[in-house]
């Protein structure tokens, strides 16, 4: 039994936002992360003494995201689908983000990079390319569907310039899916799958529970 029919129409958005600020105060050239989306309204429930750590603020927002770290096994293009496949949330659990930084080229330049003889010469190529755009993506889905996202520029890097929609990051909105969808029974190799609700650490360097909104798991969730 999920709250999502009980979150105003505004709850994804509302996360995505937060969650793009919250990364972005670290600066750039940061690892993915991914976030589990819990419904303040039963996480508060379960654990009322949460509601002075959270705040005023924070604890009014619909939904509040809890920084699971970084994904197992990185998250390269080519592997992505693999890696977000062997996750598989809890019950509580109504929905999850990813934000991660990519560098966008042309069409044109894209089908000029097919000569690079390995990844480390890729990445240096486009890297290094004037055409390139550096960004940060932030997807989010809920279990019912829903979909969110939000694109920053390193070269316009204001919160003024920040892009949202529902169709913004279609395709890493779908593969983010993949988290929700029913297990097939199959057995991943002995720690490679990543039950929700769960980190090794803090991502920002800090012991604190929450960071700007933002909770950090504990063992104790898994």
């Amino acid at each position: 039994m999920h709250a999502i029919d009980n979150l105003p129409a505004d709850a994804l958005s509302r996360a995505v936002v937060e969650i793009e600020k919250h990364v972005s105060s670290a600066g750039w050239d940061q690892p993915a992360q991914l976030f589990a989306l819990v419904p303040t309204e039963e996480l508060l429930a379960a654990e009322p003494q949460l509601a002075a750590e959270l705040g005023a603020d924070d604890a009014a927002q619909p939904l509040t995201p809890v920084a699971q770290g970084e994904l197992p096994g990185g998250v390269d293009d080519s592997n992505l689908a693999d890696v977000l496949g062997q996750i598989e949330w809890p019950e509580g659990v109504s929905g999850c983000a990813l934000a991660l930084e990519r560098i966008l080229l042309p069409p044109s330049v894209e089908s000029g990079l097919s000569d690079a003889e390995s990844d480390a010469e890729l990445a240096r190529m486009a890297g290094s390319d004037p055409r390139r755009h550096e960004v940060r993506m932030v997807a989010a889905v809920l279990r019912d569907g829903d979909r969110f996202g939000a694109v920053r520029l390193r070269s316009h890097d204001e919160d003024s310039a920040v892009l949202t929609g529902a169709d913004l990051v279609p395709t890493l909105c779908e593969v983010l899916s993949l988290t929700f969808e029913p297990s097939t029974g199959a057995t991943p190799a002995d720690g490679d799958r990543a039950d929700g609700l769960h980190s090794d650490g803090p991502i920002d360097g800090t012991s604190a529970g929450h960071v700007r909104g933002v909770r950090q798991s504990t063992d104790e969730e898994k």
